[in-house]
């Protein structure tokens, strides 16, 4: 499944809405592609009508309720330590929540904005092992990114940029085989071919963008045999400029 792949369930939204209580229960909707195929220990206690909701509202036999959402949550943790298999586990609680026994509606709407669930195989109360993270942000579940996939979205939009600087300095360099390398960075110091240089590599670079679907960095045969080219002509110059017959005149001997 893409990265990029979300779902939502308006209809749940509008009817239940999204808090920490009824969290694990949405993620648990039929048509959520992100859940397991499995049947997890989630759906086991659900069966016997143990969820945060009812445990904060009854407690536990060792722990009467009503209970606060953090004691909920404990006791919900701890009911799902006590199974093995997969499950979904709810992640953190903001500090500045814990505690509380009975909250207002404008709390709960401030905790519905972003959830964080975790995917998790148990052999053991201590022995987890992760399968994978997601978050729930507005009422829409994503699949947390891998670290290499975020690290490819950050070398792409470094090389990104790193290509258009190469290109916006790329027009400004001039050689001289008498004089070398310069570069000119005033468009009034230019002249006429230097403006006829500039609109026909600028309307390459712009034919390029639209045309060609390759990802950035990629380039064809031909263009890597151009490039080989390109240098070895660089290096001839380079050293030509620096030979005392182009620059000073001497004959050769």
């Amino acid at each position: 499944m893409s990265e990029t792949a979300s779902f939502v369930d308006p209809v749940f939204l509008a009817r239940f809405g999204l808090t920490r209580i009824n969290c694990i229960d949405y993620f648990l909707h039929p048509l959520n592609p992100f859940r397991t195929s499995a049947k997890t220990s989630n759906e086991v206690l659900n069966m016997q009508g143990i969820n945060i909701g009812t445990l904060m509202a009854w407690g536990t036999g060792s722990r009467p309720g009503p209970l606060s959402l953090q004691e909920g949550e404990d006791e919900y943790r701890l009911a799902l330590e006590r199974l093995t298999g997969e499950q979904y586990e709810l992640v953190g609680l903001p500090n500045e929540w814990l505690g509380k026994v009975e909250m207002t509606p404008e709390e709960l709407k401030q905790m519905s904005s972003l959830f964080t669930v975790r995917h998790v195989h148990r052999t053991s109360p201590r022995q987890v092992k992760v399968l994978g993270i997601y978050y729930i942000l507005e009422g829409v579940i994503y699949k947390s990114p891998s670290v290499r996939g975020l690290m490819k979205a950050h070398v792409t939009r470094t090389l990104e940029g790193l290509a258009e600087a190469c290109d916006a300095l790329s027009v400004c360099a001039r050689y001289d085989p008498s004089t070398g390398y310069s570069w000119k960075f005033d468009p009034d110091d230019e002249d006429d071919d230097d403006e006829t240089y500039h609109y026909a590599r600028e309307k390459k670079r712009k034919r390029r963008r639209i045309l060609d679907n390759r990802r950035p960095g990629e380039r064809t045969a031909e263009e890597e045999e151009g490039i080989r080219a390109s240098e070895a002509i660089d290096r001839i110059l380079s050293r030509l400029s620096k030979s005392d017959v182009v620059v000073k005149g001497k004959p050769i001997k």
